[in-house]
């Protein structure tokens, strides 16, 4: 078995989060909580923005997370992966944008 930086096994040591500071944590699952419930967004809807910025931000407990996540909520095979295409649309988007300094530099040393 590959050996990596993270270990599957932390993320159910998640909660454990509070030990150190209490009353912060606890603050933070709350509104954690109260973030995932049915509001505007379905409970499926929330479990698939949350793949989507999982994949973003290249969190392998999240990612672990809200696959789950969002197979229990209703989420099939082909709803999670276009989620991901989502976010890979906008990280990529977000990158290729910053060509635009980029380019503005170039003129700004070309002159």
């Amino acid at each position: 078995m590959e050996k990596t930086y993270y270990n599957s096994a932390d993320l159910g040591k998640f909660g454990s989060i509070s030990e150190f500071q209490p009353t912060l944590a606890a603050k933070f699952f709350d509104y954690y909580g109260e973030v995932f419930k049915e509001g505007a967004l379905t409970e499926r809807e929330k479990a698939l923005i949350a793949l989507a910025v999982a994949h973003a931000v290249q969190c392998p407990y999240c990612i672990d997370a809200y696959t789950t996540g969002s197979l229990e909520k209703g989420a099939d095979e082909a709803q999670m992966m276009e989620a991901i295409h989502v976010a890979a649309a906008i990280k990529g988007g977000a990158a290729l944008v910053h060509g635009v300094q980029m380019m503005n530099k170039v003129k700004e040393v070309m002159m």
